[in-house]
Parts: structure tokens; sequence; C-alpha cells
């Protein structure tokens, strides 16, 4: 289950910091970029009840980072 988690915060992650893809194709840029926000949030509400709390937190805060180091710590 996390691991799934852990890839859509990874994806999140490498797409803003595609700089060269958001400066030649800004528009499919931003379109990956809300496919996998989406993801993320859906994700996040059909497995929210299994989350620890922590966890939940830096989800609700965006804190994409810190979720996916909170994750990997666990592994």
């Amino acid at each position: 289950m996390k691991h799934e988690l852990a890839t859509l915060l990874q994806r999140r992650l490498d797409v803003i910091a595609d700089h060269a893809w958001r400066d030649r194709d800004p528009a499919a840029h931003l379109q990956a970029l809300a496919e996998v926000s989406t993801a993320l949030s859906e994700w996040t509400k059909e497995h929210r009840s299994e989350l620890d709390p922590r966890l939940r937190h830096f989800l609700a805060n965006a804190s994409y980072a810190k979720a996916l180091d909170c994750i990997t710590a666990e592994e």
C-alpha cells in the first residue's frame, strides 16, 4: 500500500523538478502535474483511515517530500 503512495509522491516531485519539460512544454507539464496531484489526492482519500497520524498530517498539508521521507524511513 505505501509503495503505491511512495510512487505517486516521487512522481509528483519528479514532475515538479523537471524544469526543462516545464520550459519546453508548459501545458503538458501542468497537465502531468495535475494528473499526478489528482491521483495522489484520490489515493489519500481512499486510504486515509489506514495511515498513521503523522503521515496524514504531511499529506493534508501538502508536505509531500516529508511524506515520502516518512515512508522511506519506515522501510
